[in-house]
């Protein structure tokens, strides 16, 4: 069937659903076009569920990177699963609907076009008191972002040729929306990191630095920064291609971030610079980091179409002082670096003011 008809037949069937209903979707779908998840799951619990005179309700997202179903609200008075994974053999009925990205009516109306599935094969079925049950993929431009399902038709029986029409315009709805806050927060991570290494850029690490800068003021911590540069970076690029020297700035920026704790902030702060916010930290705990750094990078050459590449960086560390503003903070670590650099690359230089904490 063309969008075309398949748009009319939804336009046909919603107003035969009567005026009072569509004087309430009308607005319902203007709420649900927003870039708030919680606000839209409210909805789709608490609103649609009266549309269509369901008690039950639960919305789930889809993670694309696991194939996990992770469970974002429901109004069941037992519990349900919180995550759900797609690699299911047999398929549960939400499976195989997210599979056909089409409606499915469980134990509903014979007439209706949806596929129908054997209750039986509904893993928590006896927690339902009616037999009709829906399960709507949630599309945007062709892929799953999540699922909403609605069951406990009020009053008994199954859910009505209405209440499916209602629920077919609401999933594209509600899955444009979800997918249009996917879209806004993978721009807003392009915007703070590195396209290459994943890891903030240049920007993004000036402000997280001016954010730890002031809390290291506040509570009278230690602060301290690690610069690294790539050594022979040049050489990588003219003798191997810029491929591999790409490849050299990603392998290196993995190995820095293993060095480092989940608290402590890493970014690309140049072509071949990385910098490293360390919170909370005296200089000599970050010097041991450098060290670790400097060691992991060029204990395992990279391998690049069968040759055999030595890796390796010359790191500076400095610490932040109480009088210090973000400038001090990085030029004294950049002429760290640069001392270490000219010593002979691959080791760790230390530059600490008197002022330092």
């Amino acid at each position: 069937m063309s969008k075309e008809k398949e748009q009319n037949r939804l336009s046909e069937r919603l107003c035969s659903a009567g005026e009072c209903r569509l004087v309430t979707i009308t607005p319902l779908a203007k709420q649900i076009n927003c870039l708030d998840v919680k606000r839209i799951a409210d909805l789709c619990v608490t609103e649609i569920p009266q549309l269509i005179g369901a008690k039950l309700a639960s919305l789930y997202i889809l993670d694309e990177t696991s194939d996990i179903l992770h469970l974002e609200k429901n109004n069941h008075p037992f519990l349900i699963n919180n995550i759900v994974s797609l690699n299911q053999n047999p398929p549960s009925p939400m499976v195989a609907a997210i599979r056909s990205k089409e409606l499915l009516v469980v134990e509903g109306d014979e007439s209706l076009r949806s596929p129908q599935i054997n209750r039986t094969l509904r893993q928590f079925s006896g927690n339902y008191k009616t037999r009709s049950c829906i399960i709507a993929p949630l599309v945007c431009h062709g892929r799953v972002v999540g699922v909403l399902n609605f069951s406990e038709k009020i009053g008994g029986g199954s859910f009505t040729s209405d209440d499916i029409a209602i629920v077919e315009l609401f999933r594209h709805l509600i899955g444009a929306s979800i997918g249009n806050i996917h879209l806004f927060e993978k721009t807003q991570r392009q915007a703070k990191t590195d396209g290459l290494t994943g890891m903030l850029n240049h920007r993004t690490f000036y402000e997280q630095l001016e954010i730890e800068l002031r809390r290291a003021q506040r509570y009278t911590t230690n602060l301290s920064i690690i610069m690294a540069d790539v050594d022979n970076l040049k050489p990588i690029n003219d003798n191997y291609g810029h491929k591999a020297g790409d490849m050299a700035i990603k392998q290196i920026a993995r190995r820095i971030s293993a060095c480092i704790r989940q608290i402590d902030i890493a970014a690309r702060y140049g072509g071949d610079e990385f910098a490293v916010i360390l919170p909370n930290t005296s200089l000599e705990d970050a010097v041991v980091v450098a060290e670790r750094m400097v060691e992991m990078v060029k204990s395992t050459p990279m391998v690049w179409e069968g040759h055999r590449i030595e890796l390796s960086i010359s790191v500076g560390v400095g610490q932040y002082s109480p009088d210090s503003c973000i400038s001090d903070v990085t030029k004294a670590t950049d002429q760290a670096l640069y001392a270490a650099k000219q010593a002979g690359k691959g080791r760790v230089k230390v530059f600490a003011s008197a002022a330092t904490t």
